[in-house]
């Protein structure tokens, strides 16, 4: 007994050491890699390169340490003089910040107003409720619901549903789970509003709500109408079971929950006035006269904060509440950090040479590069937030859209292989985590990563493979502002010239 718990014990201080030689040699290997490539030419490129890895690979083994392992990067970069704290606050991304926060907030405002548990309830009440139409109406109404909220609110209402159901039934919830997150995830790729990745690519890339709207929403609703298909077919024996529970109970005159009547009319206006306006939003701005560049979206980005603050405004004994406790400060400043450490790559130059290798690298042009980013991006989503690959990425795509519009399709590729590829893994997105917690916390049991995984690679794979293809026929919309320049930087001895060029011609095979 004393030798086996040495051993345990010995184990256990192993394994966080490994895994720390594993960041550290991860790291001194990326950054010789990028050097001798050309990727990180001078030493503060390699640091900056270097500091990005060790946070990805630190969120990557030590995930609670992932904010720590963000303000120590940070630090570095500074005081190594590889970003300049200009550039710090500059690539922080707070309009992006404040835009998840008052969604967050009115989130928190829609809870007490009770709009959320009338959504459960007109679920649970429906007549003639079927095991197939349960499994459909479940994925939509997940899917619409991430739309409009952000997808960890969705997924907290969406199993509310979920447990009270297979708890009345006496099933087993983990199959119905899954389908839950995977549509939720699927469906928060539809708008700017369902995840951080949306409004980050959408607003970097300069795209209106329409726009996106346009972009998304076909690709996102062909996903999930294949999903739907794929679960009835691997879940059909969950679903007949809780068909038959669902019949033995109607046969008693029994419903699946108790009826209350819940006061919705108020939750239902907010929500629905802050999507219209955020849908309309390029039309007010133009009104407003918001036109120049340094107002770009400013309306998209602002609407959330006005009807937050009209919230707070008319609840203020609940307005504190809504700030401490409703917005996912943890969250967003691991974001800050990582926007600014990604800016880093950007400041010193190194998302410019990757651009350029990747130019080199694929033949043919942007619609080849599609594969290549939507594989990786999904694939690095799987294991890690996505929001990590998104950020690693964003300055590389804005490299090439600089050199033609062309790569615009691109940022769709990096939106769907970044939502599509979290439904991989147990891990693959923060919807994923937050339901396995409610799992565990509700009933003391938890979902296998072989048991999610066999439905989530089917699922992933699927999934991809339309958007690759749909990307491949459809014209993807361009961002609001038109075609951009081509900036090109010439080198002299004193400080650096820029010039507006003219676009380049779509043909770019000779990157």
């Amino acid at each position: 007994m004393r030798s086996s718990a040495l051993f345990v014990k010995k184990r256990d201080i192993l394994k966080p050491l490994v895994k720390l030689a594993s960041v550290v040699c991860i790291t001194l290997c990326a950054g010789l890699v990028s050097h001798f490539v050309g990727i990180a030419p001078h030493s503060l490129s390699v640091v900056s390169v270097c500091t990005f890895i060790a946070v990805i690979c630190t969120t990557i083994f030590f995930w609670e340490y992932r904010v720590a392992a963000a303000f120590l990067g940070v630090a570095v970069l500074i005081c190594t003089k590889a970003m300049t704290l200009h550039g710090m606050l500059k690539a922080t991304e707070l309009d992006i910040i404040f835009f998840l926060i008052g969604m967050m907030i009115i989130v928190g405002a829609l809870k007490d107003l009770g709009f959320l548990t009338w959504v459960i309830q007109s679920i649970i009440n429906r007549e003639n409720m079927t095991g197939r139409a349960f499994c459909v109406i479940l994925c939509l109404l997940a899917a619409l619901l991430s739309s409009v909220v952000d997808e960890v609110s969705s997924i907290v209402v969406i199993l509310a549903l979920v447990f009270q159901v297979c708890e009345t039934l006496k099933v087993r919830s983990a199959p119905f789970v899954i389908m839950a997150v995977v549509a939720t995830n699927i469906g928060s790729a539809s708008t700017m509003l369902g995840n951080p990745v949306g409004i980050f690519i959408g607003n970097k890339a300069g795209f209106t709500f329409s726009q996106f709207l346009v972009g998304a929403t076909p690709v996102a609703l062909s996903a999930l109408l294949a999903t739907i298909l794929v679960f009835l077919l691997i879940f059909r024996k969950c679903i007949r079971e809780i068909n038959d529970r669902m019949a033995e109970r109607r046969a008693q005159n029994r419903g699946l929950g108790p009826i209350v009547r819940i006061p919705h009319r108020r939750g239902l206006f907010v929500i629905s006035a802050t999507v219209l306006v955020i849908a309309f939003h390029h039309q007010i701005e133009l009104l407003l006269g918001l036109t120049d560049a340094e107002n770009k979206n400013a309306l998209l980005i602002v609407t959330p904060i006005i009807v937050a603050g009209l919230l707070m405004a008319c609840r203020p004994t609940r307005a504190r509440y809504y700030v401490e406790h409703e917005v996912e400060w943890w969250t967003l400043i691991f974001f800050m950090m990582l926007f600014a450490i990604a800016g880093a790559l950007e400041e010193q130059g190194v998302t410019q040479n990757m651009a350029m290798k990747l130019g080199a690298a694929v033949k043919g042009g942007a619609r080849e590069m599609v594969p290549f980013v939507l594989g990786l991006s999904a694939l690095g989503s799987a294991f890690v937030d996505n929001i990590v690959f998104v950020a690693a990425f964003t300055p590389v795509i804005q490299s090439l859209v600089e050199r033609s519009a062309e790569y615009n399709v691109l940022w769709w590729a990096l939106l769907f292989g970044a939502c599509f590829g979290g439904n991989i893994t147990v891990i693959g997105s923060t919807a994923n985590i937050v339901a396995l917690g409610l799992l565990e916390k509700r009933e003391h049991t938890r979902i296998a990563f072989r048991e999610w995984i066999k439905t989530g690679a089917i699922v992933g794979l699927v999934t991809s493979l339309i958007a690759w293809g749909m990307l491949m026929i459809l014209q993807s919309p361009i961002p609001a502002h038109g075609k951009p320049a081509v900036l090109q930087i010439e080198q002299t001895d004193g400080p650096l010239h820029e010039h507006r060029m003219s676009p380049l011609p779509s043909d770019t095979s000779d990157l």
